[in-house]
């Protein structure tokens, strides 16, 4: 996968998808420039955020005029590499698991979910939601085979360091991780950690203390 742009803020890096799903939106109602006020009024984002986001990138705009709504989109398509897929390999397939997928990301992202792995499948696979499930006793070679560059762990909390030993072995550069588990990889691998129970505790925290910004 391509490194993140240098320089370039954490928090905006985050961002970028998001207004590249915006843009598609306004493109499509057939909006020719769209001011920082506009995204703003849509994302939910204050316009001085997304301004300060883009001024990362250089004269996206023109004062007086705003964004030029197709050149925009063209550059965060380019930006984020969306003509280039990137094959997804799930670990685990319980609930969460299941709910990918079920979504999978191929309909509305450059990537998608082309093989998985679950301690239930057979070492000769079986099909799940149109995706081949093997024992992860195979794992290896079929992220080979199967070109992986990133994987979504959603393991059971036990096994997230195990799975990520095995990882580290392979050719994979980031693991998507949905354990609780703050893995140890080399430097090769980028991991993000969504932890869904912090998530919630904190958009509990927020919502009672709405004087916090």
């Amino acid at each position: 996968m391509k490194p993140e742009p240098p320089k370039i803020p954490q928090a905006t890096t985050k961002r970028l998808p998001l207004y590249y799903r915006f843009l598609q939106s306004f493109h499509n109602a057939g909006h020719k420039r769209v001011s920082s006020q506009e995204l703003s009024d849509a994302m939910k984002i204050d316009s001085a955020t997304i301004r300060r986001d883009f001024s990362h990138f250089g004269a996206l705009g023109k004062k007086g005029y705003g964004y030029d709504v197709a050149n925009l989109l063209e550059f965060f398509r380019k930006t984020l590499d969306q003509d280039e897929a990137a094959n997804v390999a799930l670990i685990g397939v319980g609930s969460l698991g299941t709910a990918f997928l079920k979504y999978n990301f191929q309909k509305n992202h450059n990537t998608k979910i082309v093989v998985a792995f679950d301690t239930k499948a057979p070492v000769e696979g079986m099909m799940k939601s149109d995706i081949p499930v093997f024992n992860p006793s195979v794992m290896e070679e079929k992220l080979l085979e199967y070109g992986i560059e990133l994987v979504i762990c959603t393991v059971p909390s036990r096994s997230a360091q195990e799975v990520a030993d095995r990882l580290a072995k392979t050719e994979i550069t980031g693991i998507l991780n949905f354990t609780p588990v703050r893995l140890n990889v080399p430097d090769t691998i980028r991991v993000h950690t969504i932890d869904l129970s912090v998530e919630v505790q904190t958009l509990i925290y927020l919502i009672r203390n709405k004087s916090i910004e």
